[in-house]
């Protein structure tokens, strides 16, 4: 249930986010989580091509075989700066401590979702991920767990009252996600017990139905 959550959770964020025409999902990491994530955003946006960068090539290629059985365009890559210049959106799901994605990498009208780093002692992004975006949050949370976002506020590349939102506020549309189709956006998401309780209910209630 955890890894489902959290899944969604980036899904959720990314109907927000990110703009309504992309169709291209780069997926970072090749771990259980990272095996979900094209199956969850498939629910907000039209995917028409899904690609995954691993560490160890073998375990990204196993994925995007994995990836075609369930009926999605999917390939391997092992240049990791050219996808993501290349992705509409990056999901990055890795346990790195040293940033794996760098903001000039990225295009803009990008959109990044950031599910590792949830400790203080991990990174997955470099700080110019974060400069010149629109940076949102599961919750308030991330801005004291993770290293993604403690680096980057603690030089200034960012600031607390710049955070845009969170899942939250999102959801209720009180923030404003996009202004333009060039906004870079950013979602850094540490987890919640909320987002395990709604998974919860809705298995239970699942369960009712059948």
């Amino acid at each position: 249930l955890p890894t489902r959550r959290t899944a969604a959770a980036s899904a959720l964020a990314a109907s927000f986010l990110a703009r309504e025409d992309a169709s291209h999902l780069l997926v970072v990491g090749a771990g259980a989580v990272a095996a979900l994530l094209p199956a969850a955003y498939r629910t907000v946006r039209d995917l028409r091509r899904v690609s995954v960068w691993a560490r160890r090539p073998e375990q990204a290629a196993a994925l995007a075989v994995q990836w075609r059985a369930e009926g999605f365009n999917a390939d391997a890559v092992t240049d990791l700066p050219a996808a993501c210049g290349e992705a509409d959106i990056i999901s990055c799901a890795t346990l790195a401590t040293e940033p794996v994605v760098h903001g000039a990498w990225l295009a803009p009208g990008s959109h990044l979702d950031l599910i590792g780093s949830f400790t203080p002692g991990m990174r997955e992004a470099d700080d110019a991920c974060f400069a010149d975006a629109r940076v949102f949050v599961d919750t308030e949370e991330a801005l004291e767990k993770s290293g993604d976002l403690l680096g980057p506020l603690s030089r200034g590349v960012v600031r607390p009252e710049e955070v845009r939102g969170t899942l939250t506020t999102l959801c209720k549309g009180v923030a404003t996600a996009r202004r333009t189709p060039s906004d870079r956006t950013v979602f850094k998401s540490v987890g919640t017990a909320l987002e395990d309780l709604a998974g919860a209910v809705l298995v239970h209630e699942g369960s009712l139905t059948r």
